[in-house]
Order: C-alpha cells, then structure tokens, then sequence
C-alpha cells in the first residue's frame, strides 16, 4: 500500500466540537451543555435525514436549523445576536492540540479534507485556524448535494486529488463516516479517542448520565455496521506511522 493522500474529515477529526460549548454556555447560562449536545446529534441527524429525503440544503443551513430546533426544545427565548454569536463559533472551532504538527509531519503527501461543511463553513475555519497553509485542498459534499456517508460523497476525493481508494488514508474520528469511508473502499484510520472502558466506567460511576457522556455513548463508539477501520490510534500525532 502506497498512501498518495491523507484526507481528514473537519468536524470531531480535526476540529474540537465541544469547543462550542463555552459560547453556548456564554449566551444560556445553565444550558450550555445541554444545547451543545443535542445541537450535535440533531446536525448530524439532519444530514442524513435531508439524504435520505433527496432534500439537501447546506451545512451552514442545517447547522441552523438544528440549534433553532434545539432551543425551542428547550422552551429558550433568544435575541437574535445571542443565535448568531453561538452559530460564529463554527467558524471558529479550536483546532485538537496535535492537529497542526500532525499535518506538517504528513507532508508531501497530499493533504485534504472531506467535510459535510459548506463551502463557506470550510473555507472560514481553514483560514482563521491558518491550516490553509498547509491543505492541498478543502472539499465539501456541496459539490454533490448528498452528505456523508454517501458513497457520492467519498467519491469526491478522487476527482479533486486524482487517487484511487486504495491510495487514500481517511481519517476520522466519528464511526459512521468509518463505516461509510469503509464501505467505500478508502484505507482509513478511525481516532479512538473514547475507549469502550472508559465509557462504560462514566456510565455507571454518575446516578444521572450527563448530556456530554450520553453523546458519547452515541457518536463516539464503533457502530455495527459491518465496516471496520483499518488502522486505530489514539491521536492524530500517531498518524505519521501508518502513513
């Protein structure tokens, strides 16, 4: 196997999700936990439901829709620029300590990522994160109106770098985009970041399971899909050494 590219999905890869959650704290006190999470699950949800509807809108319009649902389920009265300064900060998602140095270390293989992400989403947090300087290319299923884990969606990567599948390393943090990555005949590498241990050791140390924990419990663990990833580290600095 001749790696030729490492593709990176953005959100949860190599963008901290959670990193929303002071902001949404921020502008409802008390709830800031609470929004963080079930905005994630219903974003994610959203794509795929729009997939399976053939009713495709944009990232930056699902990403919307999924924080008005969101707050409304939670009976949160809002101004306008409350709304607006929580959706900013998915233009300004802090990047994971390693992301940066992990990239550099890559090079020259071609350095792109896949993402659900609009391209205006994209294009905004590549830049104020300064991994523009080091990404051959940002591409985003809007060019095919399906969200992953569509094999229409994968397919870009060949179109835009010119690789075939088996000289793709993918890489992701969420087990769906794995399974789906998988499925499409990529090399890919799933970041654990979660293990089954220490899940199951949240789960049942706290008489409540908190919103962060029940997210995990949901999105962070390896689905049974009959695709598994072919390589799992712990980190992206562990990359080089697949690569």
């Amino acid at each position: 196997m001749r790696i030729k590219a490492v593709v990176f999905d953005a959100y949860g890869t190599l963008y901290d999700i959670q990193s929303v959650a002071e902001t949404t704290e921020d502008a409802f006190p008390g709830y800031g936990e609470i929004i963080t999470q079930v905005w994630r699950i219903k974003q994610l949800e959203y794509t795929w439901l729009r997939s399976l509807m053939r009713r495709y809108q944009d990232f930056a319009t699902v990403t919307r829709d999924s924080l008005a649902y969101t707050l409304r389920m939670l009976g949160l009265a809002y101004q306008s620029e409350a709304f607006e300064r929580v959706i900013g900060k998915y233009l300004h998602l802090d990047l994971y300590p390693d992301a940066t140095s992990a990239l550099a270390a890559l090079r020259p293989r071609k350095l792109a990522i896949l993402s659900n992400g609009s391209p205006e989403m994209l294009d905004a947090l590549v830049r104020n994160s300064g991994l523009d300087r080091l990404l051959d290319a940002t591409i985003s299923v809007d060019a095919r109106k399906v969200y992953k884990p569509s094999p229409e969606a994968y397919a870009l990567i060949g179109e835009v770098l010119g690789t075939k599948p088996d000289e793709v390393l993918f890489v992701s943090s969420n087990p769906w985009d794995v399974a789906g990555a998988k499925s499409f005949g990529l090399n890919v590498a799933w970041i654990e970041r979660v293990t089954p241990e220490a899940m199951a050791l949240a789960c049942v140390e706290a008489e409540l399971v908190a919103p962060l924990t029940m997210f995990k419990a949901i999105r962070t663990q390896m689905d049974e899909l009959g695709f598994a990833p072919d390589h799992r580290v712990r980190a992206l600095s562990e990359l080089l050494r697949i690569a």
